[in-house]
């Protein structure tokens, strides 16, 4: 997906400077000071108006979301799957290894609070804390993002009446007046530009990477829920492919050999030893 976003940012910047070069040479778009007035006047009010540390955070953000690759829902799923079985089979304490070999810090926060005999209200009432100011900081960075990208317009007109200062101060003078107008010109489109094609895209991303995320977690959530409550995994199955696209749904069962009879059975299995030999399918039926 990141790829085809790349071919298609090309393709699209390739039309878009294509534009431009239909009217003439690129080089009549280039005003050093236009430019400098818009980026110059644009992050000296962003510095104005956030803490350094905000602004690190912002564009730390922003790398990350274009660079490093999200999970699908499918991908999580078919994980919590495996942690159920594994729970299932091996116990709880299975899961500690689990917790040092996952990459998601969500993830392995909760399998901590799994490992260390949270109840299931405690593991749920501590993950959604984390997905509440997870969202904050998000939506914080957002509003950095989206300010600066408002800056850039309001500095390219303050860029556009230097221009016209300079321009109407010079009258009678053909070499001013010439000098002038691209400054006048260039000023707005810059700010423009850096605006809607840069900033704005950039904050974009960031929500729509933010939603996933949670959405992710969510998933993470009802999973490690179930998974301490010692929900049947083919159960699991059915309630985590609620999160998924028709499309996306896993076709493929739990296999019932996952479950080895042999080995010791949980809580739930003692209270109904006839299910321990019956496949999950099977059990999903008697369950429901």
């Amino acid at each position: 997906m990141i790829i085809k976003n790349f071919l298609g940012l090309i393709l699209c910047a390739g039309l878009f400077l294509a534009g431009f070069l239909i009217n003439g040479n690129l080089s009549f778009y280039f005003n050093l000071s236009g430019l400098l007035i818009v980026i110059g006047g644009t992050f000296a009010a962003a510095l104005l108006s956030f803490r350094w540390q905000q602004l690190s955070i912002a564009a730390r953000v922003i790398v990350s979301s274009y660079n490093k690759r999200s999970k699908t829902e499918k991908e999580i799923v078919e994980t919590l799957l495996d942690l159920a079985i594994k729970s299932r089979t091996r116990g709880v304490l299975a899961l500690e290894e689990e917790e040092s070999e996952t990459s998601s810090i969500f993830l392995r926060r909760g399998l901590a609070c799994l490992v260390d005999g949270y109840r299931a209200d405690q593991i749920r009432e501590i993950l959604n804390t984390e997905m509440y100011f997870f969202r904050l900081r998000r939506d914080d960075t957002e509003r950095v993002v989206k300010s600066i990208a408002d800056y850039f317009p309001t500095f390219g007109i303050i860029g556009s009446v230097v221009g016209l200062i300079t321009m109407l101060s010079g009258i009678g003078d053909t070499a001013v007046i010439l000098k002038a107008i691209p400054i006048a010109l260039t000023s707005t489109l810059y700010g423009l530009i850096l605006s809607n094609f840069v900033f704005l895209p950039f904050a974009a991303n960031l929500k729509e990477r933010t939603n996933h995320e949670l959405l992710l977690q969510k998933i993470m959530t009802e999973g490690l829920i179930a998974i301490d409550t010692e929900v049947n995994p083919v159960i699991l199955k059915t309630k985590l492919d609620s999160f998924l696209t028709p499309s996306e749904r896993l076709e493929e069962r739990v296999s019932s050999m996952a479950l080895n009879p042999e080995e010791e059975v949980d809580s739930s299995d003692r209270r109904h030893p006839e299910l321990v030999n019956i496949g999950l399918d099977e059990q999903l039926a008697r369950a429901a």
